[in-house]
C-alpha cells in the first residue's frame, strides 16, 4: 500500500516534469538534479510494480559507474539501470540509447561483484532498463524494459 501511495504523490508532483528552467544553474547541475529526481521516481515506480529494492547506487572500487537499483522481481534479481533524459525529438537518441557496450560491460562487472559479495550465485538475475523522458510542465513518460540486455563475457 505504501508504494502505491508514495508513487501517487510523486507522480502528482512530477506532473510538471523533472526538468527545471533556471539561469542560475549550469547544465550539468540541472542534469544531475533531474537524474536524482528520476532515480527517486524510478524507485517508487518499481516498488509499485512489485519489485523489492535491496540496494541503491551500488558501487565497486576500481569499476566505473554504479548500479542504480538492485531489486527482486519475484524470484529474479534485477539490476535496474535508470536513464532520465529530456524528451527526445523524433530522430534524436532516447534514454535507452545511452546504454552502450561499455556501459553494459561495466554494469555486468558490477553485477558479478554484487552477486559474489552477497553469495547469490544460485539466484537467477537479469538487467532491466527504466527509461524516463521528461519535459518541463508535463508528466514524465516511463518505459520499463525487463531483460533489456544480457551479460556479454569478454
Amino acid at each position: 500500500m505504501l508504494p502505491q501511495i508514495m508513487f501517487s504523490i510523486l507522480n502528482f508532483a512530477a506532473g510538471k516534469g523533472f526538468a527545471e528552467d533556471s539561469a542560475d544553474s549550469s547544465a550539468k547541475q540541472l542534469a544531475r538534479k533531474a537524474g536524482v529526481r528520476g532515480e527517486t521516481y524510478a524507485y517508487w515506480y518499481l516498488r509499485r510494480e512489485g519489485y523489492i529494492v535491496i540496494a541503491r547506487n551500488f558501487t565497486v572500487p576500481g569499476i566505473k559507474g554504479e548500479l542504480d537499483l538492485v531489486a527482486y522481481d519475484g524470484a529474479v534479481l534485477a539490476f535496474v539501470e535508470v536513464k532520465t533524459r529530456a524528451k527526445a525529438e523524433p530522430g534524436q537518441p532516447t534514454p535507452e540509447d545511452a546504454i552502450n557496450l561499455e556501459k553494459r560491460r561495466n554494469l555486468a562487472r558490477m553485477a558479478r561483484q554484487f552477486i559474489r559479495a552477497r553469495r547469490l550465485e544460485n539466484t537467477p538475475w537479469r538487467f532491466d532498463v527504466l527509461a524516463i523522458e521528461t519535459t518541463a510542465g508535463e508528466k514524465p513518460i516511463v518505459r520499463l524494459h525487463k531483460s533489456a540486455f544480457s551479460e556479454r563475457k569478454s
